[in-house]
């Protein structure tokens, strides 16, 4: 299992468009894919699970990914939200 904290750039955060993005990007891993934020830890490849976690723009998430390609999702992952996750 690896962690890393990164924060949300993107100007609206988490919301529909961004959140598929993410969850898009961490569905084509095998690994599992969570991220805590607050006191709530979603599933990253349920949009519904990343939109009921209300990230604004601004806050830290931790992205955390365990299994078999849990580096090269989590390199990904961090990639994705720090280039603005498409905004």
């Amino acid at each position: 299992m690896i962690t890393k904290k990164v924060k949300i750039t993107n100007p609206t955060g988490l919301h529909m468009r961004p959140a598929g993005i993410f969850c898009n990007k961490a569905s084509e891993f095998e690994c599992s894919v969570r991220f805590r934020y607050d006191n709530t830890m979603a599933n990253a490849k349920s949009v519904l699970s990343v939109l009921g976690a209300c990230v604004k723009s601004g806050d830290v998430i931790e992205v955390i990914c365990d299994g078999e390609d849990e580096e090269i999702a989590l390199k990904t992952l961090v990639d994705a939200i720090e280039g603005g996750l498409g905004e």
